[in-house]
């Protein structure tokens, strides 16, 4: 979730749909009355460990890996810890990543420095463990998102007049810290430490960094820019908040409050102006880059909203690797790409839209996993189903595919391909009923179940 304004796009709210707040709150009431409370304490503690005083004879005692004393609550300029703990800094915003990276100078930052430098406000952070090296020491690769900039605490001298005191030459610093680091760690006297200049080392960022759109919505006309004709080609990625490891390897950033980028305003008659309404974009930006760059203007570039919103695969044992934006799982405020392997192989990748009454996905692939072949998994994200979820008073969930020529998802509801049920994912579940929720992000599978 981004540090921003907490929205609402969703016009069903304004309506008696049921939310996932009702539903549960029905779902309770019906079991009270039923079970009386009795009922419900059982089920509350069933899911409970035994504290240290209940513990007795014929009781299993529970791990005291996390048994410490408590520290007191309280806000000062120091990382307190539990006594015989300790906490190391390992990477901070300007920290270098490369032997050439420059030393950082936040009185005097520039957009070549800061691409070579670990980038700002950290969400995500997945962990691949790499094998030993030649002492055995423990290595692995972090890839860490970096979802937004903080432009008034960045620069100097500009939070008195901001966003009028914002440069091109700041946006674009701003750019460069977004999007991702990914980063060699290496485990040695005690701690671990980056491994700078480590042939994985790589800076994904908000405009530079080339990345494939694929899947049903690549090539199509809503994508097309002055900058990219053919619309098969977006340039970087922003606000990537919660993501993924797939099990083959790749790391999934997720493309979440995009709307904030944009300025400007479409007319009404314009062909995206109800699709960037239900997104939240137009009006005034969080940032002051549609005052420099034409990229970030809808007056100017109407197109440009539609290349945001992905799940963005990327291979980190390849830094010359090109990112794939994989249009087949979908268009919204991604919160998390958590993914499992199905019983018959297939991929089941997991998603919430992070706004209030948005929903919450899952997306199936059409292709299966292939455990002894990596370069056969690499596009399975590819080509697949995308179902959104309907959650029922009687517990039960149905997920609802969200595919062209399905039910509502038609030409008569302004659906043409499946593309543009893609490119209107939000519309396309308002359509079918899906279930509002509260702020859904991460949805975490039990890889053992």
């Amino acid at each position: 979730m981004s540090h921003h304004d907490d929205t609402v796009s969703n016009p069903r709210a304004k309506t008696t749909v049921a939310t996932i707040s009702d539903i549960v709150a029905k779902r309770l009431s019906r079991r009270d009355f039923l079970g009386g409370a009795t009922a419900l304490s059982g089920l509350a503690l069933s899911g409970c460990a035994p504290s240290r005083n209940q513990q007795g004879a014929g009781r299993v005692s529970s791990s005291a890996a996390f048994d410490f004393a408590e520290i007191t609550r309280g806000v000062d300029g120091t990382h307190h810890v539990p006594e015989g703990y300790v906490a190391d800094v390992l990477l901070r915003w300007g920290d270098p990543l490369f032997p050439d990276s420059p030393a950082f100078d936040p009185q005097d930052q520039s957009v070549e420095a800061q691409h070579k430098l670990f980038g700002q406000n950290n969400d995500f952070v997945g962990f691949i463990a790499l094998e030993p090296d030649g002492d055995g020491a423990e290595r692995a690769l972090l890839c860490v998102n970096h979802e937004y900039t903080t432009s008034r605490l960045m620069f100097p001298g500009v939070a008195e007049n901001y966003p009028a005191s914002m440069t091109a030459q700041h946006c674009e610093i701003e750019m460069a810290a977004h999007g991702s680091s990914i980063v060699e760690i290496k485990f040695e006297n005690g701690r671990w430490n980056p491994v700078v200049g480590s042939k994985y080392t790589r800076r994904i960022t908000a405009a530079t960094t080339p990345m494939t759109i694929t899947g049903p919505a690549a090539g199509h006309d809503r994508l097309k820019t002055s900058a990219d004709p053919k619309g098969l080609t977006a340039a970087g990625t922003m606000n990537n908040c919660a993501g993924g490891i797939t099990a083959w390897g790749t790391y999934l950033m997720a493309e979440e409050n995009f709307h904030g980028y944009f300025s400007g305003d479409l007319p009404e008659s314009h062909g995206e102006a109800d699709n960037y309404e239900r997104y939240g974009v137009g009006g005034s930006s969080w940032y002051a880059w549609g005052r420099h760059f034409d990229r970030y203007n809808l007056e100017r570039e109407p197109n440009e909203p539609n290349r945001f919103g992905w799940i963005v695969e990327v291979d980190p044992f390849d830094p010359a690797s090109t990112p794939k934006k994989r249009t087949a799982i979908g268009r919204y405020k991604h919160e998390g790409a958590e993914s499992v392997i199905a019983p018959d192989g297939r991929v089941v990748l997991y998603s919430g839209d992070d706004e209030r009454f948005e929903y919450v996905y899952k997306f199936i692939s059409a292709g299966r996993y292939d455990p002894d072949n990596r370069a056969a998994n690499m596009n399975l994200l590819e080509d697949g189903t995308l179902y959104v979820a309907r959650f029922g008073e009687d517990g039960t969930v149905d997920w609802l595919p969200l595919t062209f020529g399905q039910g509502p998802l038609t030409p008569e509801n302004q659906f043409y391909s499946q593309a543009d049920v893609l490119i209107e994912t939000r519309r396309a579940a308002d359509l079918l009923g899906a279930t509002p929720m509260d702020r859904p992000e991460d949805v975490e599978p039990d890889p053992r179940t």
